[in-house]
């Protein structure tokens, strides 16, 4: 690092979880982020500032008006412009230092198998069950930490799913592929804004920890939040050794 760089991290640099070491770790890491809105918009922010030296943003979406409630990597400015692009603005504002990717397409398996295998954590921010599997199968197939997040209404829920482990669980572990599960969106059920910061923003700080090995992660929890309440619940769940993903791939 830099005299810059060690300005600029030193209340991390503080941390002696962190200390310099972890500092480094965290400027040579590749964070995938998959969703640029609600919950990708803080945790891309954190990350940012935290110095994760490569941000990789995957949507597909431009922003709109709607958006900006919530999506706070965004402004009334850069409607219309590809929710990536106002992304890398936004993070490039906060820090120049580290080198934003920007994929502005709907990934195909191939190429979203191709990114998580460049990638040191993937923070899982997008908004269906579709898109949260087939990341998940790329994750486990690379073996890439994966960090999930999910909000709707006033609940959220965060856990992390790192198979680099042989007996932690993965996220078809928890929601089975083939079980239905309702899918709800934002646009019709609405959002309470500020959850999905609290959700986005812990799913960074889960991502920093595991680029850093810092601390334990929330592999084999998975935490819900009322909003309403502002009470958690934590849920503790094992690797289902029958897992049609993560199974197989322990066999």
């Amino acid at each position: 690092m830099n005299d810059q760089q060690l300005l600029r991290y030193s209340r991390h640099i503080l941390l002696d979880d962190i200390d310099i070491a972890g500092q480094e770790k965290l400027l040579a890491g590749h964070a995938l982020v998959i969703g640029a809105g609600g919950l990708g918009s803080p945790a891309a922010l954190y990350l940012a500032s935290a110095g994760m030296g490569k941000i990789t943003l995957v949507d597909d979406d431009t922003v709109d008006l709607t958006n900006l409630q919530r999506q706070i990597m965004h402004t009334t400015a850069r409607v219309g412009q590809l929710k990536v692009e106002s992304g890398r603005q936004a993070l490039e504002e906060i820090n120049p230092d580290i080198e934003i990717v920007t994929v502005a397409e709907r990934v195909s398996d191939a190429r979203l198998a191709e990114l998580v295998s460049k990638a040191s954590v993937v923070l899982d921010c997008s908004d269906n069950f579709a898109t949260r599997h087939a990341v998940n199968r790329a994750c486990v197939q690379h073996k890439v930490p994966l960090v999930s997040g999910a909000a709707i209404r006033f609940d959220g829920q965060i856990s992390v799913f790192d198979t680099r482990r042989h007996d932690a669980p993965c996220y078809a572990c928890l929601f089975p592929p083939d079980q239905q599960f309702e899918e709800v969106q934002c646009s019709t059920m609405g959002v309470f804004s500020p959850l999905v910061g609290i959700i986005g923003t812990m799913q960074a700080a889960e991502a920093l920890k595991l680029v850093a090995g810092v601390g334990e992660s929330l592999s084999g929890r998975l935490q819900i939040l009322d909003a309403r309440s502002m009470e958690w619940t934590s849920i503790r769940f094992a690797r289902n050794a029958a897992c049609p993903v993560c199974g197989a791939a322990h066999a």
